[in-house]
């Protein structure tokens, strides 16, 4: 069966499609084998809830589990920094994925470019557009994924279409969890 994208924008460029990934466990492996991974936050990490709990707690408790550099994009750096988190780098989304396209970039620490890319609360027909650029721009020293509860055909991984918050609070909380075993 082929999973259509939540919003159907641009869906239809290429032979290429995300990887539709439903466990959590095989998430967490994919994210733990890359060497340089990236968190992009949106700003819908400010104003979106998961069954009640604000998107930005699970991003921060994913940051947290990983170690990971976060790109803030749009406002989201002052609601981080008033949250104790002070995030690697803050660029404009379109500005990041300028960066991330040039395989010459040295990343947001200047330890080398980013082999992994998350992306988390980008508008989606704006992350649709941006996943696009970076398949056929930044392929292959790329990757990239999404959290978000809906599929984007553009990204190398994607999760399926949530159609209940509950299911993706089960996958979120199941993400992070697996996350921290790599840690113990």
């Amino acid at each position: 069966m082929t999973t259509l994208p939540y919003h159907r924008v641009n869906v239809l460029t290429g032979t290429k499609s995300a990887r539709l990934i439903e466990d959590a466990k095989e998430y967490a492996l994919l994210v733990n084998k890359a060497k340089r991974p990236l968190f992009v936050l949106g700003p819908d990490i400010l104003t979106k809830a998961v069954e009640g709990r604000p998107l930005v707690e699970y991003a921060l408790d994913i940051a947290r589990a990983l170690d990971i550099p976060i790109c803030a994009t749009a406002h989201t750096q002052k609601k981080l920094l008033e949250m104790g988190v002070e995030p690697s780098s803050s660029y404009d989304i379109i500005e990041i994925i300028n960066h991330l396209k040039n395989p010459a970039w040295q990343g947001v620490k200047k330890e080398g470019n980013h082999d992994l890319v998350m992306f988390l609360g980008v508008r989606a027909d704006l992350a649709e557009q941006g996943l696009s650029t970076l398949k056929h721009y930044a392929s292959p020293h790329l990757k990239t994924m999404t959290l978000c509860p809906y599929y984007f055909p553009h990204a190398s991984y994607s999760l399926p279409n949530f159609r209940k918050g509950s299911q993706w609070k089960e996958f979120l909380d199941n993400f992070i969890a697996n996350l921290k075993k790599k840690e113990a």
